[in-house]
């Protein structure tokens, strides 16, 4: 069985946007990202997730938006739903007081039997990690490779 990983906006970005050569977040995208399109993984996304990649990038990258709602809209992932989803998101948002879009991603890695949410949001994850099923980017490969 293929391991499901929830991957936030704050990934997904980085497979559209390169960062600074210093970052080495944007290889671990890259490589989560070859990952999925190998069949060694699946995504489990909520429902905010495309609306909120493109967010970012009609922001960061106006002129090539167009091309990237191309590309996001082909991936082919299972999704997040239902009110559940939903009333676990605002509990964690005020158990960690965090904002509601960031705890939608962990709530739907927490309602699938066993996916993990990858983010590259340090701060989130701080706050987020006593509650399990959250890793960082960094560190994706030391569990899934």
């Amino acid at each position: 069985m293929k391991p499901v990983v929830v991957v936030d906006a704050s990934v997904a970005i980085k497979w559209f946007v390169s960062e600074s050569p210093d970052d080495g977040d944007t290889e671990e995208a890259l490589d989560l990202l070859r990952a999925y399109r190998d069949d060694r993984l699946e995504f489990y996304q909520p429902p905010i997730w495309r609306a909120e990649v493109l967010a970012v990038l009609s922001r960061i990258v106006p002129d090539k938006v167009e091309q990237h709602t191309w590309k996001l809209l082909a991936f082919d992932y299972n999704e997040a739903s239902g009110s559940a989803l939903y009333l676990r998101a605002v509990q964690l948002s005020i158990q960690l007081g965090h904002h509601l879009f960031d705890t939608i991603y962990h709530a739907s890695a927490l309602s699938h039997p066993s996916a993990t949410l990858i983010t590259a949001d340090e701060k989130f994850r701080i706050k987020a990690e006593s509650l399990g099923r959250v890793l960082s980017l960094k560190r994706w490969r030391e569990i899934y490779s």
